[in-house]
């Protein structure tokens, strides 16, 4: 389902004229099948975020390759890895990245709108979806008026409505306590198995990590499995 093939990138920090790279990602190479849990640790500044923006299509890399369903999205145009994401990715978010005037509902409901989905099978996906994640009697909360808990659960449940394939998640637990960090790991676990949804998840916490199929740690720019550089 995902293929990376020796990713570079480097950051230029320092001013104009006195600038000096940075590698932050060397050759990284990783396969997900469908269905799987993977997780990236690494600490900060490790470079598994700047990983997770090149596989979402959000940057692309100097030299390597992303390839997503069989197409290479590293060579897409912005407008193509725009529609590309909304097809292939949900997204779920430390910081929730809930829109401040919107429900919990309507949350849910607006990547349905950009699609251009009919008003009377949005609201019944919708509907469906928060019950489904535990929301329906707080479908008609804002963000402000919910748990941090209940506003990952918005944040997972918008991250499916699209029924993309694949979900990436940075640090998704990041800002929860740790009896709700358990529970929305259970979610995950939960989705994975009954949808058979891909997980994608960076994180720093060996406890989010462990409910992957597969770990693998970014140091120094390599991603590394078992201590020992990772090649297909």
């Amino acid at each position: 389902m995902i293929k990376i093939r020796g990713l570079h990138h480097h950051f230029k920090i320092g001013k104009k004229g006195d600038q000096r790279e940075v590698p932050v990602l060397k050759g990284v190479t990783l396969e997900v099948g469908k269905g799987e849990i993977v997780a990236i640790l690494g600490k900060s500044g490790s470079g598994k975020s700047t990983l997770l923006h090149i596989l979402a299509g959000f940057m692309l890399p100097e030299t390597g390759s992303v390839m997503v369903n069989g197409k290479e999205t590293s060579i897409l145009k912005e407008a193509d890895q725009a529609d590309f994401r909304l097809e292939n990715f949900g997204f779920i978010f430390q910081n929730f990245q809930l829109m401040p005037g919107l429900s919990a509902f309507e949350n849910v409901e607006l990547p349905l709108k950009i699609k251009g989905m009919d008003e009377k099978e949005r609201k019944i996906k919708v509907g469906e979806l928060l019950e489904k994640v535990g929301l329906h009697q707080v479908s008609g909360h804002y963000p402000n008026e919910l748990s941090g808990g209940q506003q990952q659960r918005v944040s997972i449940a918008r991250a499916l409505i699209t029924d993309a394939p694949i979900i990436l998640a940075d640090e998704p637990t990041g800002s929860l306590d740790s009896e709700t960090e358990k529970e929305i790991l259970l979610l995950i676990q939960s989705l994975n198995k009954k949808l058979g949804l891909t997980f994608v998840i960076i994180t720093h916490d060996e406890e989010v990590a462990a409910v992957a199929d597969r770990q693998y740690r970014l140091h120094d720019g390599e991603l590394v499995k078992g201590g020992q550089r990772y090649a297909v």
